[in-house]
């Protein structure tokens, strides 16, 4: 996207990428259907960015979410929305639109140098390139950098750039794992029978904030939508307090009298499983996280039963490892840069994406962060070119 602002303006455009071909997270986006963007009102939209809503919102002032969807239908690439608010491709693929990408930014001008991963800065402040045939240089007018986060290191986000910044005295922020899985250490049996078992419509409470959605239960702990919507406070709980829990509602469309009522019901001569499940449809993975979690003295008590069925505590031990999250947090401290997303540090030089210090829940507000902060930095270094 920085190529692409840079390239309208004018500018000659030598674009690097260190994997053999251009674009490997975003196709893997497009596994899920490639989630663009959200319908939501833009207000609802840019607070989905927590602390950093105000800073982001800049970036999606100048190219928000009806911006990337008219970029896209532009490429030929109409979009839809779908039941969640998700905005589509509406062939639910991300290969076409990138081929259509990329036949315009050759059209353009923009030159392609794959397998050069960038090594840095030699002495003379060139950036150093490794390539198949030898390391090599290059020393342009103004430089982008957008290399990602630590996630997912196989397609080219390996971190490796946090030191080269570091050392020339750029304000970064700890790389973190952000949309994240959790362990939880669930006993043998409850691996045994139900890893990877799905909990659906249910509700996560975490310091005041809670959602209604649906997750995984996984051999180690828990992942999915909701979980990672519930991440960035998890994980800021562990390192605060080295322990960190949720209140999980099973039935989060019931009250909790209803719940009350219904487990009170005498059951005659049947187990308490088959009453939870004829009364209250409490079976499967469900049912397995109150046999794991509630004391057997609870599990006599309707009352104490029913109120853990709507508030069942889960406590988390850590965050999965940050090379399985769908992202990070962390990185270049926005402190850093200018309104043009140029280092302070190093006039120039401008970074875009999720090198930088923000993060944002799934459901297009990642896709559409990155996007917006590429063409304030593509657009930013242009006029840092012309003036």
């Amino acid at each position: 996207m920085a190529a692409e602002a840079l390239a309208l303006a004018g500018v000659a455009v030598d674009l690097y990428d260190g994997m053999p071909s251009v674009g490997r997270k975003f196709l893997l986006a497009g596994k899920g259907g490639l989630n663009l963007t959200h319908s939501e009102a833009l207000p609802a939209f840019t607070a989905r960015y927590g602390e950093r809503a105000e800073a982001v919102g800049r970036w999606l002032a100048a190219f928000g979410p009806d911006a990337l969807r008219a970029w896209a239908a532009a490429l030929g690439v109409e979009t839809f929305v779908g039941t969640s608010g998700r905005v589509f491709p509406q062939d639910l693929k991300a290969a076409p639109l990138l081929r259509h990408w990329l036949h315009r930014l050759r059209g353009q001008g923009v030159r392609f140098h794959m397998r050069h991963r960038w090594l840095g800065w030699d002495a003379a402040g060139a950036l150093r390139f490794a390539t198949p045939h030898g390391e090599t240089t290059a020393t342009p007018a103004a430089t982008v950098l957008a290399l990602g986060g630590a996630s997912w290191s196989r397609l080219g986000s390996d971190g490796a750039w946090w030191p080269w910044l570091q050392a020339r005295g750029i304000d970064l922020a700890p790389l973190r794992p952000s949309n994240c899985g959790f362990d939880v250490g669930w006993s043998e049996h409850f691996r045994q029978r139900h890893a990877g078992a799905p909990l659906k419509s249910v509700a996560i409470a975490v310091d005041g904030w809670r959602q209604a959605g649906e997750f995984v239960a996984t051999a180690t702990g828990v992942e999915g939508s909701l979980v990672y919507a519930a991440s960035a406070r998890l994980r800021e709980r562990l390192a605060r307090d080295g322990s960190a829990s949720f209140e999980l509602d099973l039935l989060p469309g019931r009250s909790l009298d209803w719940v009350q009522r219904e487990v009170a019901h005498p059951r005659g001569p049947r187990s308490l499983a088959t009453h939870l499940k004829t009364r209250l449809n409490l079976g499967g993975v469900k049912a397995g996280l109150l046999w794991e979690i509630v004391p057997k003295d609870a599990q006599a008590d309707p009352a104490r039963l029913a109120a853990f069925i709507k508030a069942l505590p889960i406590r988390v031990t850590a965050a999965r490892p940050i090379d399985e999250a769908i992202s990070t947090a962390g990185g270049v401290r926005l402190e850093a840069l200018d309104d043009r997303l140029m280092l302070q540090a190093l006039p120039g030089t401008f970074c875009a994406g999720e090198m930088l210090d923000w993060e944002a829940p799934t459901g297009g507000y990642l896709l559409t962060a990155c996007m917006a902060s590429g063409h304030v930095a593509g657009q930013g270094a242009a006029d840092w070119l012309r003036r």
